[in-house]
């Protein structure tokens, strides 16, 4: 669950999570929305092609804003599939849809807690008297917000993620009225490709809302980095936790948008980087278990000073705090074997290798199989620019000199490499003969543009070596 800090001005007494009251509001904004288009074709019958074209694009703007201020009023599973749309919808949906979407981000909004503690009696009923638990939760988000809470028999610190009442009962319903509103925009084509995704997000959402699930996957995620204190993985209370109540340590730490982040010696920065990095590849390369959601709310990090917590030993080291184990996929052996056959051709930055790869993952995926020549040779440029950090600069002649130091160290902050990496794939997709690729590559493409970015706003340097090397032999 990637939380927000709430906003506090006006805590939400009342959640429609009955599937009439929601419903409603979907008609309610999908006839509103009707209206508004009916009414804008008619202004538009006079007017030249390219006024028309502007036009629509005004209103297309106009029109997503004003869906995403009616999802916004639902919360629960709705706007998480807002979410997920924004994410990964960007081959199948216009832009004015996406960039809108992403705002649902934004909806932060707290809901009274009456509404929490009536939540947490229902699931737990007379153990929650065992705890003190603030009010005030310390994070929301689409499904469920967080409270801080301590054990009174041990003093112990931990949060309580809990759901939002009937949340999970309106899954498919919400599914269902979601598709509807962007039937009735006239925006979105109705494609089997958006049927997929759909599908897709129907498993990720049944999962996300079943927190057994993530208690499980938490507690995997913490015996695998037992052993490393570079990173730190809340511990589960089961006897606290059931499907719709999450109970686990409350872990320190601060964002890596926080000032303090800045203040750090190079060298903090990249360990923190590495640390960062390393966890993506191990999940990707070796667990095939990933963190899907790869937003910044998702993570903490502890700094040295800062990790004699009650919850936790002093250590020299600053630690990546890993918060959210809800929005796991798991991955089948033959995508982990093309993966890393991707990597090694871009740690390398063998042409050959790498077109090898992709013509090999046509065994499991069509999309590979069916696009033409001139689109393979493209992605095979695609993939080897997108493998620039994990590249040994030796053997890649097409890495511009800025992005090194004079030690060979990859100065992220200076590469530009998400604006290079978008800019070759857009002239793939305006192609007409390109297609939707793979869900299974767009969740790895997301990955790697979240840990992209989380490097570059750290302005961490880091060596392909000791990055890639472990996954590469």
């Amino acid at each position: 669950m990637s939380v927000n800090k709430p906003t506090y001005s006006e805590p939400l007494d009342a959640i429609k999570t009955s599937a009439f009251d929601r419903r409603l509001s979907i008609a309610k904004a999908s006839l509103n929305i009707g209206k508004r288009w009916a009414t804008n074709s008619a202004f538009g019958l006079f007017k030249s092609k390219e006024e028309k074209n502007l036009q629509k694009q005004a209103f297309m703007r106009e029109q997503a804003q004003y869906l995403v201020i009616e999802l916004g009023k639902l919360k629960g599973s709705v706007v998480k599939i807002g979410q997920m749309l924004a994410l990964y919808g960007e081959h199948f949906l216009p832009p004015e849809i996406t960039e809108a979407l992403q705002t649902l981000n934004n909806q932060t909004t707290a809901f009274a807690y009456p509404i929490i503690q009536s939540a947490l009696i229902n699931e737990l009923g007379e153990k929650i008297h065992e705890f003190d638990i603030e009010p005030t939760p310390i994070g929301t988000a689409s499904l469920a917000q967080v409270h801080k809470a301590v054990h009174k028999a041990t003093g112990e610190t931990v949060v309580f993620k809990v759901q939002y009442p009937n949340i999970a009962d309106a899954v498919d319903s919400d599914l269902d009225l979601f598709r509807q509103l962007l039937k009735v925009t006239n925006a979105v084509p109705q494609t089997r490709q958006l049927d997929e995704w759909f599908e897709e997000i129907r498993d990720l959402l049944h999962h996300e809302v079943n927190y057994l699930l993530e208690v499980d996957t938490t507690e995997l995620f913490y015996q695998r980095l037992a052993g490393d204190e570079r990173y730190a993985v809340p511990k589960i209370w089961r006897e606290y936790s059931t499907a719709r109540v999450l109970c686990m340590s409350f872990e320190a730490g601060i964002s890596i948008m926080n000032e303090q982040m800045f203040a750090l010696s190079q060298d903090r920065r990249n360990a923190i980087g590495q640390a960062s990095i390393e966890i993506m590849l191990r999940e990707i390369f070796e667990w095939g278990d990933m963190q899907t959601d790869p937003n910044f709310g998702n993570y903490l990090i502890r700094l040295a000073e800062d990790s004699n917590t009650k919850n936790s030993h002093l250590t020299n080291i600053d630690k990546l705090v890993l918060l959210d184990f809800g929005a796991i996929r798991q991955f089948d052996d033959n995508l982990l074997k093309i993966a890393k056959d991707l990597l090694i051709a871009g740690f390398y930055h063998d042409r050959e290798k790498m077109a090898q790869a992709i013509e090999m993952a046509g065994q499991f995926y069509p999309f590979f199989t069916n696009i033409n020549p001139q689109i393979k040779a493209d992605m095979v440029d695609l993939f080897l620019l997108a493998s620039e950090p994990f590249s040994l600069p030796s053997q890649n002649p097409d890495m511009p000199t800025h992005v090194l130091d004079d030690k060979g160290y990859y100065l992220w902050d200076k590469s530009d490499l998400h604006n290079r990496v978008i800019k070759l794939a857009s002239k793939s997709a305006t192609s007409k003969a390109f297609s939707v690729p793979p869900k299974e590559l767009m969740f790895i493409s997301r990955k790697f543009i979240g840990a992209y970015t989380f490097m570059t706003v750290l302005k961490a340097k880091t060596q392909a070596e000791y990055l890639i090397q472990p996954f590469v032999r």
